[in-house]
């Protein structure tokens, strides 16, 4: 059976969607390393092996992914067509920041200088499950968006047509 459903991924199905839920409090030490909760640390080691991308998100916070998730991402937006200079920014922002991570074997992740540098990250920091990827946010940066998102007067019936069949 393990080795059909290989043999499914290999033709581009998955078969089971590894899925990351939840916030999680973290501290960045002083090297710029960050402990990746022991619940997702399995389910990174069956998917990427360990091997993770961090890249950049217009909401100034970094988007991490395990190497398999982000080669389908990667591989869609240079399927784009880059004369559209929306595309280019996108592609410029997305794979131009990419940088290959491993977990060690404490469970660690060192960021580099750069994207801590765009992300404002400080010590204290949230780690947030989004399904096949996390979001790595500063801690004062994550609760203050997060606040503004509660408060919102937007109308949720302006939703998406792709959302009006959804229930809570």
């Amino acid at each position: 059976m393990v080795a059909g459903g290989k043999l499914w991924e290999k033709m581009g199905f998955r078969t089971h969607e590894i899925m990351f839920r939840g916030a999680n409090k973290l501290t960045l030490d002083v090297k710029g390393r960050l402990v990746m909760p022991t619940r997702y640390r399995e389910r990174l080691q069956e998917r990427c092996g360990g091997n993770l991308v961090v890249t950049v998100d217009k909401d100034q916070c970094l988007l991490i992914y395990p190497l398999p998730d982000w080669e389908d991402i990667e591989r869609k937006l240079n399927k784009l067509p880059t004369l559209n200079p929306q595309v280019r920014r996108l592609q410029r922002l997305m794979i131009g920041h990419a940088t290959d991570l491993e977990l060690d074997s404490h469970g660690r992740l060192l960021l580099p200088a750069n994207l801590r540098e765009f992300a404002q990250m400080t010590r204290d920091a949230m780690l947030i499950g989004q399904g096949i990827r996390f979001e790595l946010w500063d801690e004062a940066r994550w609760n203050e968006r997060r606040d503004e998102w509660l408060a919102s007067t937007e109308s949720t019936t302006d939703l998406p047509a792709e959302l009006d069949t959804l229930s809570f």
